[in-house]
């Protein structure tokens, strides 16, 4: 796999509700791309990665704001949110 992408993710938690079990919490940040959870749970980042694929290559959905685009945790009795922006890599 060649290294040209253009864009990194960074990922920040934006709001926690009950107790994450793999230990997310508040103002928790990841970068992530398609090679690359940084930590964040598999299950989160799994339920993630067609849109971190699309965005990390400089994709968009048309139901999202330019570069940026939110994930709710698929544990919805420990919902944990992010906030996902694309930011471009000189």
């Amino acid at each position: 796999m060649s290294n040209d992408k253009k864009y990194k993710l960074i990922a920040t938690v934006i709001d926690a509700k009950g107790q994450c079990d793999a230990g997310h919490k508040l103002g928790d940040t990841f970068e992530l791309s398609i090679m690359k959870t940084s930590g964040l749970c598999g299950g989160f980042y799994h339920d993630m990665f067609p849109a971190i694929s699309t965005y990390e290559f400089g994709g968009t959905y048309p139901w999202h704001e330019e570069g940026i685009f939110y994930a709710g945790c698929p544990d919805i009795k420990n919902q944990i949110t992010l906030k996902v922006e694309r930011i471009p890599v000189e």
